[in-house]
């Protein structure tokens, strides 16, 4: 007889993205994450005080509240699994991914440049102070598709563009610090791009970037916020 599973009996589980955090430790029966502890076998009842000594002197067991953290976190302190960026590597500086989102805006913007001189489609001539609105929208799409497809691409395959990269930081998601999915990472790029490419690109780059400078507890920029993503770094 094949030991095989029957078609269609589920999809196989999808490969193990290597900087997803690691799910919470067992923490056994009893734990604050998994229940009440179960009775113990032949029906007895358990011991009192949790099969410790009771408190001397008629004292009362300290209240609940008072019992240190899952995880040996300090009381009050936001440990895994409340505080999602717990297990994540630390938050990259924003001074870096400024630098690293320069890089980027360098890269692609020569790759426009070329697309937009071999279509003869560049909103400035050389031959006069002429702006043919025309040609200003083609030149707009054409570096819109080339910023949103360029973060989109790198960022759903490895959580790097170019600029991140070499400057040692990467997007993860803030929920479980996995690579961003491809769907996430449109989103963030057309928050990002979009308004760049087509009406207010110093002021959008400025404001949507430059909220990571002041943002907290997450240091996340304006597109960040949109995707729920963060930028970590990776050494």
């Amino acid at each position: 007889m094949s030991s095989e599973p029957p078609p269609g009996s589920g999809p196989q589980p999808p490969e193990d993205d290597p900087f997803r955090k690691p799910p919470p430790p067992d923490q056994g029966p009893g734990s604050p994450y998994g229940g009440q502890q179960p009775p113990p076998p032949g029906g007895e009842q358990p011991p009192p005080y949790g099969g410790q000594q009771p408190p001397p002197y008629g004292g009362q067991q300290p209240p609940y509240g008072s019992q240190p953290p899952p995880y040996g976190g300090p009381p009050g302190a936001g440990g895994y699994p409340s505080d999602p960026l717990a297990g994540m590597p630390p938050l990259a500086d924003s001074g870096k991914r400024t630098l690293a989102r320069i890089i980027d805006m360098i890269l692609v913007g020569i790759v426009v440049w070329l697309l937009t001189w071999g279509f003869g489609v560049r909103e400035y001539q050389m031959s006069g102070e002429r702006i043919e609105v025309g040609k200003g929208l083609t030149q707009s799409l054409i570096a819109a598709v080339c910023y949103v497809a360029y973060d989109t691409i790198l960022i759903a395959r490895s959580g790097q563009t170019l600029g991140k990269k070499w400057l040692r930081m990467r997007v993860a998601n803030l929920n479980d610090g996995s690579t961003p999915s491809r769907q996430t990472s449109l989103l963030r790029a057309l928050v990002l791009w979009l308004p760049f490419a087509f009406c207010c690109a110093c002021i959008w780059t400025a404001i949507c970037g430059g909220w990571s400078f002041f943002d907290k507890p997450y240091k996340q920029g304006l597109h960040d916020k949109a995707a729920k993503t963060v930028v970590v770094s990776t050494g």
